[in-house]
């Protein structure tokens, strides 16, 4: 009897719909951008509560937060230019020398200045030296999915 009354309720009661958002072809998925955003926020943030926190002096707290604005804006700009001549874009060989230059630069300096600091324990180091890497690697992906994202709209 009760199984009778289940189904005459279930009867005026609508499937919800759920709602599916299409992906366009080559767009990545809402799980793999928020999770390039994720690693992006985490590594600069952890960057810059170890820069805060640091008994470093101020001059070198400057140093290593240029170094990371340095990295970030070189990794990016290499990635476009190596996504660009890929897809026929043109772009200038001084450009894409530069871009390369740049990221080298902006590495070997996170590298010298961390095996020239006195100041800071081996622990700190490989943190520094992580959260940097962390950064670099997650905006050269938010920089692809913000790029892959546009493409596959402008193909519609």
């Amino acid at each position: 009897m009760s199984d009778q009354n289940e189904n005459s309720l279930d009867k005026g009661k609508q499937p919800d719909p759920k709602i599916k958002v299409e992906r366009k072809e080559g767009e990545p998925t809402t799980a793999f951008k928020g999770a390039s955003w994720a690693a992006l926020l985490v590594g600069v943030t952890a960057y810059f509560i170890g820069l805060f926190n640091a008994t470093m002096q101020l001059n070198e707290k400057g140093y290593y937060l240029a170094v990371l604005v340095f990295g970030l804006y070189s990794a990016i700009s290499l990635q476009k230019a190596v996504r660009d001549k890929e897809e026929g874009i043109p772009v200038t060989n001084i450009y894409y020398g530069i871009s390369w230059v740049a990221l080298i630069v902006s590495i070997s300096l996170m590298g010298i200045g961390l095996y020239n600091a006195g100041s800071i324990v081996l622990s700190e180091k490989g943190f520094y030296g992580m959260s940097f890497v962390l950064s670099l690697f997650a905006s050269i992906t938010v920089q692809k999915n913000i790029r892959d994202t546009q493409r596959a709209r402008e193909r519609e």
